[in-house]
């Protein structure tokens, strides 16, 4: 009998399948059998509901992705008319099809500067990858083969494959997967609020870009391939910052002829308010990766935007570049980030996020929430923000619990999907979501914090 969505099975039954068979991603399998998976059943706008009929509030667009909300008859549209046509075909074996000509033309329309060609993937962590390979092949082309180290951040996230856990700056993913890809070094985050030892923002985010300068002449400027962050660290936290940093980055990557990526994977796509966070921090990048909000999660696709400088030596030189997936440009996926553009656009979303949404769920949080007894900061641009947990608000001293799973659990209990990293608690709701929602949603987000601060002081008193 077909699988359909007409015949729901129950959610015991689904969580005990789940537990009998399927491998979670970043998930301690054996706690979450012991307390069996949340099932999901359906959603709509910024909401989704479970299989206990509970309705959440989903203030993480689930995996900083759906921006455009879930259940857009348009995007489930453009991928049946697509299927019904050409369900698939490659992009390998000079061969192509509309979508995906069309989608790289549509890209090079958003992207900032010369970023006039694209290639495709399907995740952010193959985008990753792909971006690895291109700027070592682009430095070898050039007749200089030793320019392969690659320099990024403490704290940063750049995926999960080898590659993407090699270059991001997680150490549990780090101890998980030793021996890492040789060739990689690492600077330190531009974390204000943490790690700023009373310099004012501005300085803070010159010191830390020169870090870059410091690290390039220790390994030897002619050994340097490329410096790779996102605009905001997200997995990290959502690490916003100064408004020094990204302008300072971009002048040393310049001055040693260093290329400068851009991991828009969380931010591009409207998250800060512009189309990608490069525009919103004024840099400009020779290359950039982006998924997730490129479908709004509808279907799996990623893409790496290059600038004329590498893609013109790619060309010009001849030659295969050895590396590709099958689904590179898959023709369904493509059509449904063509309309999901389209969308983004018509609807002017993007410029709500910049005008009304976006400051007005910063000033929102700052309003309900900023003086909570367990907030210690927050930070954020558009719609994406970042809470910091702290036991004492004067000293910013952390706590010994883990009290950002504490406060992630209460805010699902309180009807607000949000995510815990570290001593954290971020939030990066769908794009489209609007101003009573974002009430609906500081609101129990307060509930939570307020919760999450009783079981902590009754820990203290135990």
């Amino acid at each position: 009998m077909p699988y359909t969505t007409t015949s729901p099975t129950s959610g015991n039954a689904v969580r005990e399948l789940d537990a009998r068979h399927h491998l979670h991603p970043f998930t301690d399998t054996q706690a979450l059998n012991r307390k069996g998976a949340r099932v999901i059943t359906r959603a709509e706008g910024v909401y989704v509901w479970d299989s206990e009929g509970n309705q959440l509030i989903d203030g993480m667009a689930g995996l900083w992705c759906v921006n455009i909300g879930y259940g857009r008859q348009e995007l489930i549209d453009a991928a049946s008319s697509q299927m019904q046509v050409l369900p698939y075909y490659n992009t390998f074996f000079q061969s192509t099809h509309e979508p995906v000509t069309q989608l790289a033309q549509t890209i090079a329309e958003i992207t900032p500067g010369d970023l006039n060609r694209v290639f495709f993937a399907n995740s952010g962590s193959e985008a990753i990858d792909t971006v690895i390979r291109m700027v070592r092949h682009y430095w070898t082309l050039k007749g200089k083969p030793y320019r392969m180290l690659l320099i990024a951040r403490e704290n940063a996230y750049h995926g999960s494959t080898l590659a993407g856990a090699s270059l991001g700056g997680m150490g549990h993913m780090h101890r998980q997967c030793a021996p890492m890809l040789p060739g990689i070094h690492r600077i330190g985050q531009p974390y204000w609020y943490g790690e700023a030892d009373g310099l004012s923002e501005d300085e803070f985010g010159l010191k830390r870009a020169r870090e870059l300068e410091e690290k390039i002449l220790e390994v030897g400027p002619d050994n340097v391939a490329a410096f790779i962050g996102e605009p905001i660290q997200g997995a990290g936290g959502v690490i916003v910052p100064p408004r020094t940093y990204w302008p300072e980055i971009q002048r040393i990557c310049r001055k040693y002829d260093v290329l400068l990526v851009a991991d828009e994977v969380i931010c591009g796509f409207g998250r800060t308010g512009q189309w990608f966070g490069c525009q919103t921090y004024d840099f400009q990048p020779d290359i950039m990766s982006m998924a997730k909000g490129l479908s709004s999660g509808y279907l799996p696709i990623s893409a790496v935007a290059v600038g004329d400088r590498i893609a013109d030596v790619l060309t010009e030189h001849g030659g295969d570049f050895n590396h590709g997936f099958t689904y590179s440009g898959h023709p369904a996926a493509a059509a449904v980030a063509l309309e999901n553009i389209r969308l983004l656009r018509e609807e002017g979303v993007i410029e709500s996020v910049a005008s009304d949404t976006g400051p007005y769920l910063q000033a929102k949080l700052r309003e309900v929430v900023g003086e909570h007894p367990i907030c210690g900061h927050i930070e954020g641009t558009g719609l994406i923000a970042g809470l910091a947990l702290v036991k004492d608000r004067k000293n910013r001293t952390v706590f010994d619990e883990d009290v950002g799973t504490i406060c992630r659990d209460e805010c699902t209990k309180a009807g607000l999907i949000a995510r815990a990293c570290g001593n954290r608690i971020v939030l990066s709701p769908p794009l489209v979501i609007r101003r009573e929602e974002i009430d609906e949603m500081v609101d129990r987000l307060r509930i939570a914090l307020d919760r999450t601060y009783e079981q902590v002081s009754n820990l203290s008193a135990a």
